[in-house]
């Protein structure tokens, strides 16, 4: 999920050089970790001069973010996913995930999974908290969903970028 921080102002003539608009994009379930965790992190990307793209929650109230959290990942150099217990309950989420797998087979976005307070084969094998996020987005959307599997797919590959 994500926002733009206001951490960067770059001169013209560096902008039109540079094809991406950020440095990191993260995903993340705010009410998991957005008061720890994350903050810890985009304190410390920002502390760095990592322009990084970041959710805001003022942002999330209409649609009208979308365009711009897919036009981010696609952007970003880096997207950092941070797998936690209540992730995969967001549509939002696993949309985002479907996304940033979608650019890493496309385009140059480097992957970077973080597992907070989740096993990795929970993410890969859709156990535990995933598994009952997976089943509930199945009665909702029907159990051979192509959205449903697409972001199962997302997921497990997403997972398997842990061992790079």
């Amino acid at each position: 999920m994500a926002s733009s921080s206001s951490s960067s102002s770059s001169s013209s003539s560096s902008s039109s050089k540079r094809k991406r608009s950020y440095d990191v994009f993260l995903s993340f379930r705010g009410t998991d970790v957005r008061k720890n965790f994350l903050g810890h992190l985009y304190t410390t990307l920002d502390q760095n001069g990592i322009f990084t793209y970041i959710d805001n929650e003022e942002m999330r109230k209409g649609e009208q973010i979308w365009p711009a959290l897919m036009k981010a990942i696609e952007e970003a150099q880096v997207a950092i996913i941070i797998f936690s217990e209540d992730y995969a309950s967001s549509s939002w989420c696993l949309e985002e995930v479907a996304k940033i797998m979608n650019c890493k087979a496309q385009k140059d976005l480097i992957v970077l999974p973080v597992f907070y307070k989740v096993k990795p084969r929970e993410v890969r094998e859709n156990e535990g908290s995933y598994g009952r996020a997976m089943a509930k987005h199945e009665f909702e959307f029907g159990k051979d969903s192509h959205k449903v599997n697409r972001w199962k797919q997302a997921l497990h590959d997403a997972e398997l970028k842990r061992s790079l």
